[in-house]
């Protein structure tokens, strides 16, 4: 258990990635597209993009590396670097979500329907195939390709499967010459997530992945699917901006794993906004149109919220708050004051915790350590918080300070979950990166 920090993809990870591919297919190394899919991480906006809320996000120099070259006809053939066995499918077989499989006999009606350990992974290509699919795509080429997460990083709460899908679409859109813009890819992902695999989740993981651009902030209206990228005062078109060197962004992990589709408690807080959505709708004579939060507006909520019980009036709360925290922190980040965006990704920590009643004592406990960490300036659980990591923007001269003051402090909090840390590295000290993209021979 430790502190770990350092340049993604290093020449050295490429090339690794390469020639593991080679050996699997045959092919020369000089042949191998590397996909590179970054995690994600949501400063403020949390727990509202489902909502058609607006948020914030950015990537980090930590995610997915897809390598893999085209075949020679239809077959698709994946091994992972976490995940034992092999994927094998053809790409131009018909794929229904998943729910759908061993039911109404529709299994005995696939080309080939895979084997139930293979859902563990395999999932998120086939999901990425019936994507494509939906929208009509004609795809005949399938792949030889070696998956892989950053090493020693346990990716919950940082939309590792957002990347993961994001990964797969883009390589059999380069395998099939397929020209398709990130907001296509973002409708894409949605349906591998929402449809194929059944998780009720916005579209702010995908969004984050696809748009973001080094050293900015996006900013997304999850209702219009609009956004923006905002720049910090002194770091556009360059990376080595004065502001760009100022902060670290640590990632402290609590050593919780449970998957976000097998924890009700996401697809609960989801279905309270909505049922608090429906009220209000109905108090202010809109009950046409959809409950969702983003069609409440703010004065109808303080003028009703009285006719909501106490969970969805907290969850309403948590809506409406950590909207005006988003517009407040692109304001701070587009005039460079650090101080003030901190603060409001620690109101935000604060109202997930209070109002949307996420998080769990560990992550509640490490997220309390983080606000004490020396140059600290904000922290929040990272993703839905009911497992995972908690994020922190720190003083960059601090940043290794502060990480060995988290590994000591949460590990006499909680013993037994670092523990279970030993084979990575408890906090990550990370950068912000770029968006989702393919690498061809040459190292970019």
């Amino acid at each position: 258990m430790g502190v770990f920090s350092g340049h993604w993809p290093s020449e050295s990870e490429l090339d690794e990635i390469r020639k593991k591919v080679a050996e699997l297919s045959g092919r020369d190394a000089q042949e191998v597209r590397v996909v590179v899919s970054p995690y994600r991480i949501c400063p403020l906006g949390a727990h509202i993009d489902h909502q058609g809320g607006t948020v914030s996000a950015m990537t980090i120099n930590k995610g997915i590396l897809l390598g893999f070259v085209p075949s020679d006809d239809t077959q698709v053939t994946l091994q992972s670097g976490q995940f034992e066995g092999e994927v094998r499918l053809r790409i131009d077989e018909v794929q229904l979500p998943k729910h759908m499989y061993g039911t109404n006999g529709l299994t005995e009606q696939m080309d080939s329907s895979p084997p139930q350990e293979e859902w563990k992974w395999g999932n998120y290509a086939r999901g990425a195939i019936y994507a494509l699919q939906s929208k009509g795509n004609h795809l005949k080429t399938g792949i030889t390709g070696f998956i892989c997460g950053s090493e020693g990083l346990d990716s919950s709460g940082l939309s590792s499967s957002a990347a993961v899908g994001v990964a797969y679409l883009l390589a059999f859109e380069s395998a099939n010459g397929l020209v398709v813009s990130p907001t296509e890819n973002i409708e894409y992902d949605r349906l591998i997530e929402n449809e194929y695999l059944g998780l009720k989740n916005g579209i702010l993981d995908q969004s984050a992945i696809l748009l973001s651009s080094y050293g900015c902030l996006t900013f997304m209206n999850c209702k219009t699917i609009k956004h923006k990228l905002i720049h910090p005062p002194t770091v556009e078109n360059n990376h080595e901006g004065e502001f760009g060197n100022a902060y670290k962004i640590l990632l402290a992990f609590s050593g919780l794993k449970q998957a976000l589709t097998t924890n009700p408690g996401y697809n609960r807080r989801v279905a309270e906004c909505q049922e608090a959505a429906k009220i209000l709708l109905q108090a202010s004579g809109d009950e046409e149109m959809e409950p969702v939060l983003s069609n409440v507006k703010p004065e109808v909520f303080e003028a009703h919220k009285s006719k909501l019980e106490a969970n969805l009036a907290k969850r309403a709360e948590h809506y409406f708050s950590e909207n005006e925290r988003v517009m407040k922190g692109i304001e701070a980040w587009a005039s460079g004051n650090l101080l003030e965006f901190g603060e409001l990704i620690t109101a935000s920590g604060l109202s997930s915790i209070q109002n949307y009643e996420c998080g769990c004592e560990p992550l509640i406990q490490l997220y309390q350590v983080l606000l004490k960490a020396p140059g600290v300036l904000g922290t929040r659980f990272s993703g839905a918080g009911f497992r995972g990591c908690c994020i922190a923007f720190v003083e960059a001269d601090k940043a290794e300070e502060a990480a060995t003051f988290v590994v000591d402090e949460y590990s006499k909090l909680q013993p037994e979950l670092a523990s279970h840390l030993n084979q990575g590295p408890a906090v990550l000290i990370c950068d912000a990166s770029d968006s989702a993209r393919v690498i061809s021979n040459t190292f970019s």
